[in-house]
């Protein structure tokens, strides 16, 4: 299978201006001193459509580690609506900027790098994955960089995300672009796919092996999809939790061995009190949970991983069923926070919590490589314009949004585009 190769830069001319408007191209490696952003402002937290606002800022300058990156498209994750909301803690708590721009997934062409990069050139195209590091410390030196006390998320714990037409970066997080994918393909996998990789195959010995079972909660979404997939590619076993019928076929396509269907059972919420009629009463449809699991692995065979990030919801019923000397591993908690299980369940059959964030970048470009050599689908669902992005935020608060992964269009004047030139042909 031959892979992605990179094209020459295109040649263009352009005027040298201080704003560009949304799709127009600058010369290439011009930086302007402003540009359009979508700003979250500590007033102004809330639901997405009144938290996001644009903006015109400035454009970031950069330090000798540094890149700057004109994005073509963003990816819309879950912590752009956190940042938003200003929950479970405000990004200003963290960076202190007057303003925070979201966006941890990002598309784009290098723009300008700072003196000291060597492995990236102005007219690169590339993926960012978020995460960031002093890289001065023994973790990122031998270690494990997630581990790092400086480790931070850019776009969430930074202030300078991918809804902007430029964003900034260190050098350290940047991976070739598979050529194959469209800017709006390419930008809205890097955040879920290096996550799950990490989730299934970061935490040794608990990483994932061919044979086994790894149940998937909300596997028609970014993380759900990619785990399935990623698991198939390891010849594991991937049992699908939906909360929609409709979502059946496509957790089906995506390689799963089976799907169940969550609203089938009410064993949801936290546990409650141990040895009182309402823990018997959950205990017992916990129990045919799990029976519907065996209808899938086989009577008696519970799953050796369980792929977590409902949190509160759903927590006890994963400590549950993972089987003896297995592991829970959860990266999230989008129906809450407060955790609780039966930890009898856990001592004694010797079951694995682990919490799991992110990736360090050989993880990321181990999952990245698959995808330029085309063995995963970035089940991109759904593509908004630039002037969609709080709504894009919000159907995603709701759980409103289609199977899959979305995009928003910044640089990019339309959908389908591969390269520099199509953008510059699409604007003439």
């Amino acid at each position: 299978m031959a892979l992605d190769t990179q094209p020459g830069i295109a040649q263009y001319d352009a005027p040298e201006k201080d704003l560009y408007e949304i799709g127009e191209m600058p010369p290439l490696g011009y930086v302007p001193p402003k540009m359009y952003a979508w700003a979250i402002r500590r007033e102004r937290h809330g639901e997405p459509e009144q938290s996001f606002k644009q903006e015109v800022v400035d454009t970031w300058a950069i330090d000798s580690h540094e890149v700057l990156v004109l994005v073509m498209a963003a990816g819309v994750n879950y912590n752009g609506v956190w940042a938003g909301l200003g929950q479970p803690i405000s990004p200003f708590d963290g960076h202190g900027a007057p303003y925070h721009i979201a966006g941890s997934d990002a598309s784009g062409i290098v723009w300008a790098v700072g003196e000291k990069v060597t492995r990236w050139k102005v007219g690169d195209e590339v993926v960012i994955h978020c995460n960031q590091d002093d890289g001065d410390d023994e973790e990122c030196n031998g270690g494990d960089p997630m581990m790092s006390p400086s480790q931070r998320i850019w776009g969430y714990e930074t202030p300078d995300g991918s809804f902007s037409q430029f964003t900034k970066v260190q050098a350290q997080q940047l991976m070739p672009r598979p050529k194959h994918l469209t800017w709006e393909e390419s930008a809205c996998y890097t955040l879920t796919l290096a996550t799950a990789y990490r989730m299934l195959f970061g935490h040794a010995p608990h990483d994932l092996k061919p044979g086994q079972n790894v149940l998937v909660w909300g596997a028609s979404g970014g993380l759900g999809s990619y785990a399935i997939q990623l698991a198939n590619t390891a010849g594991a076993n991937a049992i699908g939790v939906i909360s929609d019928e409709d979502k059946r076929e496509f957790v089906m396509d995506m390689g799963a061995k089976g799907v169940i269907n969550r609203k089938d059972f009410t064993c949801w919420g936290q546990l409650p009190t141990v040895n009182t009629p309402e823990y018997n009463t959950w205990f017992k449809e916990a129990r045919r949970f799990g029976k519907a699991i065996w209808e899938i692995t086989g009577k008696g065979v519970n799953v050796d991983m369980v792929f977590e990030h409902p949190g509160e919801a759903t927590f006890p019923v994963s400590n549950l069923v993972c089987k003896k000397g297995g592991m829970v591993v959860i990266c999230a908690g989008t129906t809450g926070f407060n955790c609780t299980f039966d930890v009898r369940y856990t001592w004694m059959h010797q079951k694995r919590l682990q919490g799991s964030h992110f990736a360090h970048l050989k993880q990321a470009a181990a999952a990245n490589h698959l995808m330029v050599e085309r063995r995963l689908d970035p089940c991109m669902s759904e593509v908004f314009p630039w002037n969609e992005v709080p709504q894009a935020h919000t159907k995603m608060l709701r759980n409103e949004h289609k199977p899959g992964n979305m995009s928003v269009l910044v640089q990019a004047p339309t959908t389908g585009l591969r390269t520099l030139e199509d953008c510059l042909d699409a604007r003439k």
